[in-house]
This record gives structure tokens, C-alpha cells and sequence, in this order.
């Protein structure tokens, strides 16, 4: 948990994602990186010096194998209120209009109902679990399929909800969850989308895995290189 937690903070504070007084909306999709987020903002509320509270946000997309129950077991035991939701996610994107690229539309379709329960709740802001793999992937496919140089924010602020999205698991990596997951014996669903293991972005994965091999140093160049040239990545933190 410590070393989680350090990266979490450290971001937390780079681009001072939470201030005194925040109601965060914490979504959970019940995989490694969304359960990770979840115990260790729960670890975080017992000391950080500004005081915020969460709960937690989850969207049935209707797969056969998400397991509600199984999210709502997991909050009560961190004593943190769950909320939840269907989108019909299977059948509008997979079933009647078979989407061969469904991960936008699906988004789309989940991040509707995950502002209104935020709102409804009186949040001022939603935690997203993308971690640093999820920040290279995704600038990688915009360079190669879009032309474009660019990633999501690690502080982006809607101004239709008045709603602030952070992802404060950019500096953690997708083995550190998988380690923090395997050290602390949790329960993950096996999968939270059917394109697991399939998508674009699954090859950009194994692409950064290959050029590894070549350049140890290639994560840690990429990820200075949206640091130095992307305005939103300009560290915020005071000195």
C-alpha cells in the first residue's frame, strides 16, 4: 500500500487534485486498477491533511459476468457508500449496433450516468482509474491512428456538470496494481469488458513491451515528453 499510496499523493499534489472540502465520486468498474484506487483513497482519507470524503460509483453495462454484488460487499467492508446503475451498455453498443471499435461509445454512454449520479450526490469531483500505462497507450494511439500528439488530463474540469475529473493513478503502474491486488489477496472481476486482451489499445501495450527490449528507457522518454510539450501536463505544484 505504501508504495501506492506515495504515487498516488504525489500526483494528487503535482497537480493538486484535491482540496479542503471535496466530495469525490470514486468509479469503481471492478478491476484491479478502479479497486486499487478505491482502498488506497480510503487509506488516504485517515491522514491527508485536507479533508474530502468519497464514494463510490459503478456502471452495470449489462455483461453477464459483472458482479454488483460483489462491488457492494467490497464498499461495505471499506464502510464507503456505493451507488449504482445500468446503462445498457451490451445492448445498445454490441448488440443492435455491433460497433467493431464499441470503447468510445461505451465511455460515452457511462460517463453520462456517472455525472448525473455525481451530481446527485453533490460531488464536485470524479476519480478515474487510468494509470500511466493508460497515459503512453493512449497518447501512442492518437499519434498513430489521429495524427494528433495528445492524452487525456490528469485534471480536466467540465463546464456543463461543474464537475472536476482527476486520475490520480498516473503515476502507478498497471503491474503495481496487479502487485498491490495479488499482495493484499482481493477479489477483481475476471473481466470488466468483453474487448479485454482485443482492442488497439492492447496493441499499443505490446508494442511499448517490445520497444522495452531495445530502450529500457522508452516509458520514462514518453512520458517526459507529455510532461515537457502538453499544456494540461505542466506540473502545477507550488514551489
Amino acid at each position: 500500500m505504501q508504495k501506492i499510496l506515495s504515487r498516488m499523493r504525489k500526483a494528487i499534489e503535482e497537480y493538486n487534485m484535491i482540496e479542503e472540502g471535496d466530495k469525490i465520486a470514486v468509479c469503481l468498474s471492478g478491476g484491479k486498477d478502479s479497486i486499487t484506487m478505491l482502498h488506497a483513497f480510503k487509506a488516504l482519507q485517515r491522514f491527508y491533511p485536507k479533508k474530502f470524503e468519497i464514494i463510490a460509483i459503478s456502471i452495470n453495462p449489462g455483461f453477464e459476468f459483472f458482479d454488483v454484488d460483489f462491488l457492494q460487499e467490497m464498499c461495505d467492508s471499506l464502510e464507503i457508500p456505493f451507488f449504482t446503475e445500468n446503462s445498457h451498455a451490451q445492448e445498445i453498443v454490441f448488440d443492435i449496433r455491433k460497433e467493431k471499435n464499441p470503447c468510445s461509445l461505451c465511455a460515452n454512454l457511462r460517463r453520462g450516468i456517472i455525472n448525473s449520479i455525481a451530481i446527485r450526490e453533490g460531488c464536485n469531483k470524479i476519480a478515474l482509474g487510468h494509470n500511466e500505462d493508460d497515459v503512453l497507450e493512449t497518447f501512442l494511439l492518437n499519434l498513430l491512428y489521429t495524427g494528433s500528439i495528445n492524452t487525456f488530463s490528469p485534471v480536466s474540469y467540465m463546464d456543463r456538470s461543474k464537475i472536476t475529473l482527476i486520475r490520480p493513478l498516473i503515476y502507478t503502474t498497471e503491474k503495481d496494481t496487479k502487485g498491490f491486488i495479488k499482495r493484499h489477496n482481493l477479489k477483481v472481476m475476471p473481466k470488466v469488458c468483453p474487448m479485454d486482451g482485443t482492442s488497439k489499445r492492447e496493441n499499443m501495450k505490446q508494442q511499448i513491451f517490445l520497444w522495452q527490449k531495445d530502450i529500457p528507457m522508452i516509458r520514462a522518454n514518453l512520458f517526459g515528453a507529455i510532461q515537457r510539450n502538453l499544456p494540461d501536463w505542466k506540473i502545477k505544484k507550488e514551489v
